[in-house]
């Protein structure tokens, strides 16, 4: 973490829930999204310095709203007034004082996304402050680009989206599997077959499969030669499963659905994992996944952040990524999504297989745009 001063005091909590409704529901294997929701949050302190973050709510449907809520009912009296050295100690104690409150409801996920946000603002504010992109608050060896890749294409649509995708700048392509155990594989192989050279492939699962099915996969799709497979089985699987995958030929990553840096320790130590794949939004925001990232580098793995949501996560996840180095890439989803591409659209950040970073500090970010408004579902502030 950087060693220059950074305390702060959080004087304003402000919190937006937009839905977009698409025309195309998003597939996985476990549901279908059919609107495209996000959470933006703003803090400010008494000099009127501010921070934008963003909180991971995509599943379930109703999410988006409910972390407003959480953030404004139960969460933000931890957090106004207290002067706190920099984001990673606020990330700590709350993280510390909201285990109880997850543990009485149950509901430890939700808790962790909306730290997360808080933490991003936090750091997006400290580089604001600082005059710095954020990537260069972190590491003042950050990148200004990293390798990007497009995610998100159904394994029924691929040609044509990897065909859209390769034009707008991108050299690799992820495609959803799980859908059917029979003819997964061979499409799969289609889509390898239709790689130009320097391009590269991987598929993501979502959890589909046991592990027979997914050595059943893994062995079906040897020709395709896929970069990786992404969450063959459920991540809490037990650890015989993740090791006796990972002697198959395709490399594994996982990560999204893994929190706390316990977890990831364990994870790391097991040694299935290629790719390390923590979501900035979803537990840990950026302290936890700097950390988890150097860590991962460090034990000789490769860190790739996981991110699905609006712009402001995704723009987060390039600047850890960046500061973190290493030979990682930068998930894009390229399903329609206007809550990310207002803010963060590929055609102004991706070219040549890279994504390029704004030289603007912090996140680079100013508002919410205009276009966005008749979106909010929900805004509250407090403080």
């Amino acid at each position: 973490m950087p060693e220059t001063a950074m305390p702060f005091r959080i004087a304003r909590i402000q919190a937006w829930s937009l839905r977009v409704p698409v025309r195309t529901p998003v597939a996985t294997s476990f549901g279908v999204m059919h609107n495209r929701p996000a959470v933006f949050l703003r803090i400010e302190d008494a000099a009127g310095a501010a921070g934008w973050g963003e909180v991971f709510a995509n599943w379930p449907a109703a999410g988006a709203e409910h972390r407003v809520n959480l953030l404004i009912d139960d969460i933000a009296d931890l957090v106004l007034g207290r002067e706190w050295n920099d984001p990673a100690e606020m990330f700590g104690e709350l993280s510390r004082a909201t285990h109880i409150r997850a543990l009485q409801c149950g509901e430890p996920g939700p808790f962790r996304q909306v730290i997360a946000g808080l933490d991003i603002a936090a750091w997006d504010m400290a580089a604001r402050r600082h005059g710095l992109p954020l990537a260069k608050l972190l590491s003042s060896e950050a990148a200004d680009r990293v390798p990007v890749y497009a995610s998100g294409i159904h394994i029924d649509a691929a040609a044509a989206v990897i065909a859209a995708a390769r034009a707008a700048g991108f050299r690799g392509f992820k495609v959803k599997v799980g859908f059917d155990r029979t003819s997964d594989p061979a499409k799969v192989i289609e889509c390898s077959r239709q790689l130009l050279p320097g391009e590269s492939l991987y598929a993501d699962a979502n959890q589909a499969w046991t592990r027979e099915e997914a050595r059943h996969f893994l062995k079906a799709v040897t020709e395709a030669g896929l970069g990786w497979i992404e969450e063959p089985i459920a991540c809490d699987a037990p650890d015989g499963d993740w090791i006796d995958l990972a002697r198959l030929n395709v490399p594994l990553a996982a990560g999204e659905n893994i929190a706390g840096t316990d977890d990831f320790d364990h994870v790391l130590s097991l040694g299935a994992l290629r790719f390390v794949q923590p979501d900035v939004c979803k537990w840990g925001g950026v302290s936890g996944n700097l950390a988890v990232a150097r860590d991962t580098l460090r034990r000789g793995h490769i860190y790739c952040p996981h991110f699905l949501g609006g712009g402001i996560g995704l723009i987060a996840s390039a600047h850890v990524l960046a500061a973190a180095g290493g030979a990682g890439l930068l998930e894009v989803d390229v399903n329609p999504n206007p809550l990310r591409d207002a803010l963060a659209s590929s055609s102004d950040f991706v070219r040549d297989g890279y994504w390029h970073l704004s030289p603007r500090p912090g996140l680079g970010i100013d508002g919410i745009p205009a276009e966005l408004h008749d979106h909010v579902t929900l805004w509250r502030e407090t403080g």
